[in-house]
């Protein structure tokens, strides 16, 4: 998939060493800065993501809640090893849903992650259907899971674009459980221990989501952080340190805050343009925007919009069916464009009223 054109910032974003790396809008979903974000890439713990956000949707669907108890198994504990993220749930213990949440997002705990997918689909080989599945409802077109906590495995992949759509249907469709992935720190099992996302601790506007490491990974981060009134996500992958990634993440976003604003180019309610509507009792409607547009765009840039009529409507026209679109461009690169609707309802008209406006529409031709 072709990467889409990005908005023109004098001087460019900043040059990072990651394999892969993006600044993504969270209101529009548009890509503001990129490299090799469509490479399938091993994700590591950014896999728990998606682990977290089906246990997210089950518990908000009713199929799941919070306090339900989710047992432990031989499989799934942790064996006291160093060389894996680790939430120490007891053998043969049970632990309630949202503590289970808590150490997915938090501590990274794989034996959480397994504990989850074995309660959910009786075994993480079935979970890991449900999360390709999600993946595929989502659009991420480059990913490709195999298990629900990211240990290595050559057909576990994901890319930059994919993780951060990710990350972008957790803070909308989430928003409820979005708060835990701030949280700094998680006790469990008389066990205190923090969240590895450096830069929860030194920025302020930072509010998630999750990292990332194995020796094939490398270091990995995705982060969304909001300021006057702007949210966006970054994604980083295989960086060579804890320190790189935090680093290059703080380099993003500090360019994405310095180079962009929110901008309204049509004010709603505002009537932009008339279509014709044929075979109706009214010969027009008026267009409006669909809901308040805003969108991200350089600083200082003017704006330009064009707009778009549906040729050829004819009646009944509904209120608030889509007839157009508004595009708006910057030094003639498209910028983002929203829909059109019907201000009002056009009713079609009688019979001989329809057969004299087609007399009509041939003595125009």
């Amino acid at each position: 998939m072709p990467v889409a054109a990005q908005p023109s910032v004098p001087g460019g974003p900043p040059v990072l060493p990651a394999k892969a790396w993006l600044l993504m809008d969270f209101d529009s979903g548009e890509v503001l800065a990129s490299n090799n974000i469509d490479e399938p890439l091993p994700p590591a713990s950014l896999t728990k993501m998606m682990t977290s956000f089906i246990v997210e949707q089950a518990v908000r669907a009713g199929k799941l809640k919070k306090e339900d108890l989710v047992s432990v198994s031989e499989n799934a504990w942790c064996r006291g090893s160093s060389t894996e993220s680790c939430m120490y749930l007891p053998l043969n213990g049970q632990a309630t849903v949202i503590d289970i949440l808590r150490g997915i997002i938090i501590q990274s705990g794989n034996d959480a992650s397994k504990a989850i997918a074995e309660h959910m689909a009786g075994t993480e080989e079935n979970f890991a259907k449900l999360m390709n599945a999600e993946a595929q409802r989502l659009g991420m077109t480059h990913t490709n899971f195999v298990n629900a906590t990211g240990l290595p495995d050559p057909a576990h992949k994901s890319s930059a674009r994919d993780l951060a759509i990710l990350a972008r249907a957790i803070i909308h469709d989430s928003s409820e459980f979005y708060p835990i992935y701030a949280e700094r720190e998680f006790k469990y099992n008389n066990i205190n221990q923090g969240n590895r996302n450096a830069l929860l601790y030194t920025d302020p506007s930072v509010d998630g989501l999750k990292t990332g490491h194995t020796q094939e990974a490398g270091y990995c981060l995705v982060t969304s952080a909001k300021r006057n009134g702007m949210r966006f996500i970054t994604v980083i992958l295989n960086t060579n340190s804890m320190q790189a990634r935090a680093d290059q993440t703080r380099a993003l976003l500090g360019w994405g805050f310095g180079n962009f604003e929110k901008a309204t180019p049509i004010q709603p309610n505002t009537v932009v343009g008339t279509a014709k509507v044929g075979f109706g009792k009214a010969d027009t409607v008026p267009a409006v925007l669909a809901s308040p547009w805003l969108l991200t765009v350089p600083r200082g840039q003017q704006v330009q919009t064009t707009v778009q009529i549906n040729p050829d409507l004819q009646a009944p026209v509904a209120k608030g069916a889509v007839i157009g679109k508004v595009v708006a461009s910057s030094n003639g690169k498209p910028l983002g464009e929203t829909p059109l609707v019907a201000q009002a309802d056009v009713e079609r008209a009688g019979f001989f009223l329809r057969l004299w406006q087609h007399v009509l529409s041939w003595f125009g031709k």
